[in-house]
C-alpha cells in the first residue's frame, strides 16, 4: 500500500478525486449508484411531443360497403325504409277511413234569424222626458247594444193602430223612425217591427191588386225592415195573407237578407193554419214562445219551475225564440236570463234598465248633486250589480255566438238528484229534499257538452257525486248568475246557491275540449 492510501485511510477522509467512484457513485438508501444518478439526471422530464391530429376524410364507396356489411346491408336497408314509409301510410289510410266512416254532428247551414239574438224596445225605449228626442239617444246607443251581442232590435208599440206608416206622437216622428232604420244598418243591427195586435186592414190600405195588408209591407220593406211579429190571435195570421207576404218578401229579399215573419204565441199550443203541419213551417219563419205563462201575479218558485219544464216539452218544427213573458221575483231574474239564451232557438230579451248604457250616467249624477251617504252606498250597489248584469249579458251572448253546442247543438233534460243543506232546508217551506226546486239540462254538439243548471228554490244543494255518472265530472266555468265563479270545478264538489243558475263547460279529465 503507498503511503498517501495509508494517510487517508488513517485520517478518514475521502479523496477529493475519487474517479468513477465520486459523489455521483455513491450508494446508499435511497440513492442510486448507477452512472446516470441524481446529479447528473435532467431537471425536468422530458414530455413526448403529441401526435399530429389526422384529418378525417369521407370513407370510399368500397371502405363504405365494407363498413356497413356489403352490398346486402345496402339492399336491407331499402326494403326496411320502404316497409317503414308503407306502414305509415297504412296507418294514415285507417285513420282516415275511421274518421269518415265515425258518426258525427251534421252541420245544418242557419239562417240569419236562427243565430241572432232579439232585443225587445217598448215605447218607453222611444219616449223622452221632454219631447220626442229618445229617438235621438236610442241611435246613440246601437254601437253599445251591437258590442253586447245584439242583432236585431223589435220596436215595439209604434204605430197607430189604424194606419200602419203613422207613428204616435209621443214616439217620434217618421223621418225619425226612417233615421234610426238607417243608424241601425249602418251599426250592423237588424230591425224587426212589431205588428202583433194592430188592424192590418185600415182604410190606409188603398192597393187593390194585391192584398189589404201588403201595402204597409212594402214602405216598410223599401226602408230596410227584416221583418215583421204578428200575434196567434190577429187576422193576418192566416193562410191567404201570409201566402200574399210572401210574395211582397220574395221581391225584397235576397240569399243573404231574408225578410221573415215572427208569430207571437199567445196561446199553450199554437194553431195551425189549416189541417197540414207542413203549411206553418213554411208560412212562418220564428215563432216567439214565453216560458212563463202570463198571470196578474208574481209566480212562485214552484210554479216557475214547474212551467219551465211543462213548456220545454213542447217540440216543434218550427224554429223557436224564446222569452220569458210571464212575471218572477227580481231573483229569478238572472236565472231566466241564462236559461233564455242557453236555450235551443233565438232569444228574445226584453228591454231591461240596467244593461241601458244612459243607467250609470243617472247614477252618476244623482250622487253628485250632494246627496246623503247613504244614497251615495245605494247608488253604488246599483252601479255594481249593472257592471254585473252587463257582464252577465255580454258572457252569454258572446258564448252563444261563437260556441256550436249552444247554436244548434242537441237539447237533453238531466234528472237530478241533490242534497239538500240541512240548515237551510229546515228554513224553506217551498221545496223539500224529496223534490227539490232545480232543473238541468245538457247542450251537446259532438264531444263538446255545456251543462245549464238551474237552482230555482231559496235553497243551498249541493250536487250527489252519484248524479249523472255518464258526465264528464271535470268543467269550466262559462258563466254564473253572480258573475263570480271562475276556472275549473268539479260536479263532485259543487254547491248551488240560492237562485243561481251556471253555465259549465265539461271535458274529461286532463283534457280541454
Amino acid at each position: 500500500m503507498e503511503p498517501a492510501e495509508e494517510t487517508d485511510s488513517m485520517t478518514g477522509r475521502m479523496p477529493l478525486n475519487a474517479g468513477d467512484a465520486g459523489y455521483g457513485s455513491v450508494s446508499g438508501p435511497g440513492l442510486s449508484g448507477a452512472a446516470g444518478g441524481s446529479e447528473t439526471a435532467p431537471l425536468l422530464i422530458a414530455v413526448p411531443e403529441p401526435q399530429p391530429l389526422r384529418q378525417w376524410q369521407p370513407l370510399t364507396k368500397e371502405q363504405l360497403e365494407v363498413a356497413a356489411g356489403g352490398p346486402r346491408w345496402r339492399r336491407l336497408r331499402c326494403y326496411l325504409v320502404l316497409l317503414f314509409w308503407l306502414a305509415w301510410l297504412a296507418m294514415l289510410a285507417t285513420s282516415v277511413a275511421i274518421i269518415a266512416t265515425s258518426p258525427r254532428p251534421v252541420v245544418t247551414p242557419l239562417e240569419w234569424w236562427q243565430k241572432t239574438l232579439l232585443y225587445e224596445l217598448p215605447p218607453a225605449a222611444f219616449r223622452a222626458e221632454e219631447g220626442p228626442g229618445g229617438i235621438d239617444v236610442l241611435c246613440e246607443q246601437l254601437p253599445y247594444l251591437r258590442s253586447l251581442g245584439i242583432g236585431t232590435l223589435i220596436l215595439e208599440g209604434l204605430f197607430d193602430k189604424e194606419n200602419l206608416t203613422v207613428t204616435g206622437e209621443s214616439l217620434g216622428t217618421l223621418p225619425q223612425i226612417q233615421h234610426l232604420l238607417t243608424e241601425s244598418s249602418k251599426a250592423g243591427l237588424k230591425v224587426v217591427l212589431d205588428f202583433c195586435g194592430l188592424k192590418l186592414d185600415g182604410a190606409g190600405n188603398k192597393p187593390s191588386n194585391l192584398s189589404a195588408t201588403v201595402h204597409p209591407l212594402r214602405f216598410w220593406l223599401e226602408q230596410g225592415v227584416a221583418g215583421f211579429v204578428i200575434c196567434d190571435t190577429d187576422a193576418a195570421y192566416s193562410e191567404k195573407t201570409l201566402l200574399d207576404w210572401r210574395g211582397v218578401f220574395r221581391e225584397f229579399s235576397s240569399q243573404e237578407e231574408k225578410r221573415i215573419v215572427v208569430v207571437r204565441q199567445t196561446q199553450y199550443i199554437l194553431p195551425p193554419l189549416n189541417n197540414s203541419s207542413q203549411t206553418n213551417k213554411m208560412l212562418v219563419d220564428v215563432v216567439m214562445r214565453s216560458i212563463l205563462p202570463s198571470s196578474h201575479h208574481i209566480l212562485s218558485a214552484r210554479e216557475v219551475a214547474d212551467a219551465i219544464e211543462t213548456h220545454l216539452q213542447i217540440r216543434e218544427d218550427i224554429w223557436p225564440s224564446w222569452t220569458v213573458g210571464g212575471k218572477a221575483s227580481h231573483d229569478l231574474k238572472k236565472l231566466l236570463l241564462v236559461l233564455t239564451m242557453t236555450l235551443p232557438g233565438s232569444p228574445t230579451v226584453q228591454y231591461d234598465e240596467e244593461i241601458n248604457q244612459t243607467q250609470s250616467a243617472s247614477l252618476n249624477v244623482g250622487s253628485s248633486n250632494g246627496e246623503k251617504n247613504d244614497s251615495s252606498g245605494t247608488n253604488t250597489d246599483k252601479e255594481k250589480e249593472k257592471r254585473t248584469a252587463v257582464a252577465l249579458f255580454t258572457s252569454l251572448s258572446h258564448s252563444r255566438a261563437r260556441e256550436e253546442a249552444l247554436l244548434y247543438g242537441s237539447f237533453t233534460f238531466l234528472p237530478f238528484n241533490t242534497s239538500t243543506n240541512s240548515s237551510s232546508a229546515s228554513n224553506s217551506t217551498l221545496a223539500s229534499p224529496s223534490s227539490p226546486l232545480i232543473l238541468a239540462f245538457l247542450r251537446s254538439w259532438g264531444c263538446v257538452h255545456f251543462l245549464v243548471l238551474l237552482n230555482i228554490g231559496p235553497e243551498l244543494h249541493t250536487l250527489d257525486p252519484a248524479w249523472a255518472p255518464s258526465l264528464p265530472a271535470a268543467g269550466v266555468f262559462v258563466a254564473s248568475t253572480g258573475m263570480d265563479r271562475l276556472g275549473s270545478t268539479s260536479l263532485y264538489s259543487l254547491e248551488l246557491r240560492p237562485h243561481e243558475a251556471i253555465v259549465i263547460k265539461l271535458f274529461e279529465s286532463g283534457s280541454y275540449s
